[in-house]
């Protein structure tokens, strides 16, 4: 919880006034009730090819000795101590990723396998561009799908605090255009430096110097009522809540970050962050151990933190009108390699978590492992395009119909199910409609209930499989 201090009280307040008179229309500090436009989007990237198939993998069947075969010493035990834990009748997954089987078993975590970018390209760079801008086989484009998203949102209010937060220094390219980002490796870190005194002769003079009306003079304005606010918070005091643990790393503190801004209410509508190291061509760990089995736990851990954090906080569950998106630009090959490890592939694992989710299943289409149904006869095919799942959660949960803006060139979007809430008919055309606001964004929907788990289908037959085609504020 924040317990702002006599020292942030005084500087927040003389802040505040400045921020106030700026023209800020936006209660800071309310209930979630109060907040405009409080579902709200985190996006994790796993950056380097996370290899999708030690994560969730086969556990029995003419799949698992394909798996067994072809992984002779990357294999994750079917089951056992350091085996897989049990999603359903058919997959497994890590034990590394035992805190994210709490979620799942919690119908908080959806597992979308076979999912991915259709674009044939095993180029780390080319791969996560064409993720992040919307536009796979294009890198032309000025603007980044999540730019383009919070951009056609009709209740996408004018003055909001932080809008839009990018965990780092750095803007993805999934942002790219938006001038509302802020930046922010921690909270902590957000503020002027020096004596307080100091401090607030440099907030004047910033203020001072941005008084116009263009873009730069405004996205100023935005900056220093963001750092004014969140120093006032005192973020330094913050202590998780519900017994969460971070990870001590800044994947760990990025993600305590996004908690700390949700909670302040701020208008947040979308976060990125990023986790990298998953480029694992060399001794990926036997048997489930090692390098890779770490990263996963980092990641694991990380996440069941975030969702425990927010989960109660003074009686009020802020993972309900949280949608956690988790990817990566490609799997890794299904034969490991001659170090132990794994190559740039194909198809993946997606992940979903929140409050809102149809946890407790996985989704898609699965193809099989056997040698005639994998891509180029060495990786996992693609059933799901990623760009489905962002535009379910686009749809369902913000209301958002635009795909012809998002997505350019994507059609024929079916809902998988993976998340709850109420689908309105896709707009395909370059010209955004106008849609009402989310009627209750962070609550159950009656015509949307959880489903029961049920397996799923395997095609008889490769060629009756049915594949998804491939202006900032």
């Amino acid at each position: 919880m924040f317990k702002p201090s006599r020292r942030g009280f005084m500087v927040g307040c003389s802040a505040a006034i400045a921020a106030f008179t700026g023209g800020l229309t936006f209660t800071a500090f309310g209930s979630p009730a109060d907040e405009p436009n409080h579902d709200i989007l985190l996006t994790v990237f796993l950056r380097g090819g996370m290899d999708g198939l030690s994560v969730v993998a086969p556990i029995g069947g003419a799949d698992r000795g394909y798996y067994e075969a072809n992984r002779e010493n990357l294999a994750v035990p079917a089951g056992g101590e350091g085996g897989l834990l049990q999603l359903d009748n058919r997959f497994g997954l890590h034990p590394a990723a035992a805190p994210l089987l709490d979620l799942y078993q919690a119908n908080k975590l959806a597992v979308i396998h076979a999912a991915g970018l259709t674009s044939d390209t095993r180029s780390h760079f080319d791969a996560m561009q064409y993720m992040e801008l919307g536009t796979p086989g294009s890198k032309s484009t000025t603007s980044g799908w999540l730019t383009r998203h919070l951009a056609t949102l009709s209740s996408m209010p004018d003055d909001v605090i932080i809008p839009v937060m990018a965990s780092g220094n750095l803007q993805p390219d999934s942002l790219r255009g938006n001038r509302e980002t802020i930046g922010m490796t921690s909270p902590d870190d957000f503020t002027f430096s020096g004596h307080w005194r100091y401090r607030d002769l440099q907030r004047q003079a910033l203020r001072d110097l941005y008084t116009g009306d263009s873009w730069l003079h405004a996205a100023g304005e935005q900056t220093l009522n963001a750092v004014d606010v969140v120093e006032y918070a005192n973020p330094g005091d913050y202590t998780p809540e519900n017994g969460a643990e971070y990870p001590s790393d800044s994947f760990g503190r990025g993600l305590q970050t996004v908690a700390q801004v949700i909670k302040m209410q701020l208008g947040l509508r979308a976060a990125t962050i990023d986790l990298g190291g998953w480029d694992t061509h060399e001794y990926q760990g036997d048997q489930g151990s090692g390098y890779f089995a770490d990263r996963l736990g980092v990641l694991s851990r990380g996440l069941h933190a975030l969702m425990l954090d927010l989960s109660n906080s003074a009686g009020t569950d802020h993972s309900r009108r949280l949608t956690v998106v988790v990817m990566s630009e490609f799997g890794r090959s299904f034969r490991e390699n001659a170090s132990r490890g794994t190559d740039h592939g194909h198809g993946n694992v997606m992940f979903v978590l929140g409050g809102t989710v149809n946890g407790g299943q996985v989704h898609g289409l699965w193809p099989g492992l056997a040698p005639e149904r994998l891509y180029d006869r060495r990786d996992l095919e693609i059933t799901t395009d990623y760009r489905r799942v962002l535009s379910e959660v686009m749809i369902r949960r913000f209301g958002n119909p635009n795909l012809g803006v998002v997505f350019p060139g994507y059609a024929d979007y079916q809902p998988l199910g993976v998340v709850r809430g109420t689908d309105i008919a896709a707009n395909y055309s370059t010209e955004p409609v106008d849609t009402p606001p989310v009627e209750d964004p962070g609550g159950t929907i009656p015509n949307n209930p959880t489903p029961t788990p049920t397996p799923i289908p395997v095609p008889d037959n490769m060629d009756e499989r049915v594949f998804m085609p491939v202006v900032s504020r």
